[in-house]
């Protein structure tokens, strides 16, 4: 059961990397709304 829980949370961690790697390098489409990105996110970035 440890294993499991193991994979399974290391899954989520690559996918929440993922996630704030494509949100660093993109804006949002709506004008009035771009989200808060977390403290050290900024180092994701590509430019």
């Amino acid at each position: 059961m440890k294993k499991i829980l193991l994979y399974i949370s290391s899954l989520v961690a690559s996918f929440a990397f993922i996630v704030t790697s494509s949100n660093v390098n993109t804006t949002c489409a709506f004008l009035i709304h771009q989200p808060k990105l977390p403290q050290g996110a900024e180092k994701l970035s590509k430019h």
